[in-house]
């Protein structure tokens, strides 16, 4: 059978798009999978999900991944994973747990095993030699519980320190944070006195002594064996209400957000754990600023607002620690999310995009991230809708994607 030149033509654009079709189908755009954990519906009764997206190579835009999985209990919070991107640890608020998942190699979330925490558990951090699994709870009483790890698996207590602020032993301490520097050599934990932050408390000789600084950090020296230790000069204050606390990939600068002064409070480590004050902190932030994440490069800086719905940019001096303000390739300084961020994450594939989990928007917010100014602007298609009152997110890379370092 003979075909006309036009039919030719025709027939060679056919199969040229076609092959194009099978080639493009064939090309991995995702580059990170994006995990959210969320209520599974309304009421204090309700079992956690975690949702699992993917994340568009090109664009970051995010699309539905692999199915929902229970988060193991009621209330999930916080969560974190291990440096191998291998296992998830998600901790339930209500249901007193911190559950270990496994991370297959298409993002696939395998429950595992379990731990109950004696107390209401706050959040949770893990070493980069995944060797512990760093959780705390309170308040009455407060600790910090270290958790042996074998190959993911949650196993005994290697160490546990209570959170007492010196000269008052009564008074109530609420942990909010806990975070690992990358070297593992030290702890650090987030926390306010009760006593002083609330008007009204009593009794009234105590909050009137210790009402002038109420917020802290408490640091601790990471030995063998899980050995904690208190750091030198620790607690340190940490402003009225610190919520959230990272530091820089190169263990040199601790940041953390202080929630009720709209602030972030930089500060160098010394001597492997001490910390001191950046002499030109504290800097400015939104309305309310909840969590903080460093991206993997240990340029920028960028902390969600959740009373203003948005998201402050920084970039960080190598030489000093100092955050100062990005600027905007939209113009504005305000990078808008839905309402009330209460999650934020940087992608460590790429380091090329910024999500954040919206409480009340029941949506995740994602941005690009300019490698070279550290501004921000929308993904396509953002926000995402999520299950019910999303309110932790971590992310994992997908496949072989090289992972961005910082070496300043």
């Amino acid at each position: 059978m003979k075909f006309s030149k036009l039919s030719q033509l025709f027939l060679v654009s056919i199969i040229g798009l076609l092959v194009a079709t099978l080639l493009t189908s064939c090309e991995i755009t995702t580059i990170d999978y994006v995990f959210v954990a969320n209520s599974a519906g309304s009421g204090t009764a309700s079992a956690g999900q975690i949702q699992t997206y993917d994340a568009d190579s090109e664009t970051g835009a995010l699309r539905s991944g692999q199915p929902n999985v229970p988060s193991g209990g009621v209330n999930p919070i916080a969560m974190a994973v291990t440096a191998d991107y291998a296992n998830l640890y998600v901790v339930n608020q209500a249901s007193n747990n911190v559950v270990h998942f496994a991370i297959s190699g298409n993002g696939v979330l395998t429950q595992k095993d379990v731990v109950t925490t004696g107390n209401t558990p706050v959040y949770v951090a893990v070493n980069t030699a995944e060797t512990y699994l760093y959780v705390i709870s309170g308040p009455n009483p407060s600790l910090l519980t270290a958790y042996s790890l074998s190959s993911g698996a949650i196993g005994s207590v290697a160490a546990q320190m209570t959170l007492t602020l010196p000269g008052y032993p009564t008074d109530t301490i609420v942990p909010t944070g806990v975070h690992v520097l990358a070297n593992n050599i030290a702890v650090y934990v987030t926390a306010y006195d009760q006593s002083a932050y609330n008007p009204g408390c009593t009794p009234a000789p105590t909050c009137a002594d210790s009402s002038a600084n109420p917020g802290w950090i408490f640091g601790y020296a990471a030995g063998s064996g899980g050995a904690l230790a208190l750091s030198a000069g620790s607690p340190y204050k940490a402003g009225v209400k610190p919520t959230a606390i990272a530091s820089d990939p190169t263990n040199r600068f601790v940041y953390a957000t202080d929630f009720a002064s709209n602030e972030l409070i930089g500060y160098t480590i010394q001597g492997g754990s001490t910390l001191n004050f950046l002499i030109n902190g504290p800097f400015k932030t939104g309305n309310e600023p909840g969590t903080i994440s460093i991206d993997p490069r240990g340029k920028y800086i960028y902390v969600s607002n959740q009373l203003d719905s948005s998201v402050s940019a920084y970039v960080i001096d190598l030489s000093t620690g100092t955050p100062s303000a990005a600027v905007n390739v939209t113009g504005s300084s305000v990078n808008a999310t839905d309402t009330e961020p209460v999650a934020l994450v940087v992608d460590p594939a790429l380091g090329r995009f910024v999500y954040t989990a919206n409480f009340l928007g029941n949506t995740i917010s994602g941005f690009q991230l300019n490698p070279n100014t550290g501004a921000l602007q929308p993904t396509q298609a953002t926000p995402y809708p999520t299950g019910d009152q999303p309110s932790a997110l971590a992310a994992v890379p997908h496949g072989n994607h090289s992972i961005q370092t910082v070496s300043p």
